[in-house]
């Protein structure tokens, strides 16, 4: 049954929206497999981000620090790229400050033993304010 659609948007030209407008899934698919691959974007590897969120910003700023050194010393740097702790895009709600880390890499059975040692550390450090969560593939980035 034919519908009609109505799409509002800042950037019309985007490539998805002029995919969508000419209703071509292949040429939207062919390309963004492509630049996903390119890029070591999901299918290709697994994203995972280690969020934190803290009343404290000395807190999150040293917790987020250790998690970083922590990942890097202990994830194989072939296998996953460990970007620096920066904060979110929407960097605080509702007063809790939120930083994040980002790790590309495909998850394997050692990166799951290390990313939950890491965890433990952390709430072994019995922090006054700094909650720290892990998610893998998560839907949105913000």
């Amino acid at each position: 049954m034919p519908g009609r659609v109505i799409v509002q948007s800042y950037n019309p030209e985007n490539f998805s929206i002029q995919c969508a407008k000419r209703q071509n899934y292949e040429e939207f698919y062919e390309t963004e497999i492509a630049l996903r691959k390119q890029l070591k974007y999901p299918p290709f590897c697994d994203i995972i981000v280690v969020n934190f969120n803290s009343l404290l910003e000395d807190e999150i700023k040293k917790s987020s620090q250790w998690v970083y050194d922590y990942l890097k010393s202990n994830l194989d740097e072939k296998q996953f790229k460990v970007f620096k702790p920066m904060p979110s895009p929407i960097d605080k709600i509702q007063n809790r400050i939120r930083y994040r880390i980002i790790i590309k890499g495909n998850m394997t059975k050692e990166a799951n033993t290390v990313l939950n040692s890491c965890l433990k550390y952390i709430y072994d450090k019995d922090l006054k304010s700094t909650r720290v969560m892990i998610d893998v593939n998560p839907n949105n980035m913000i």
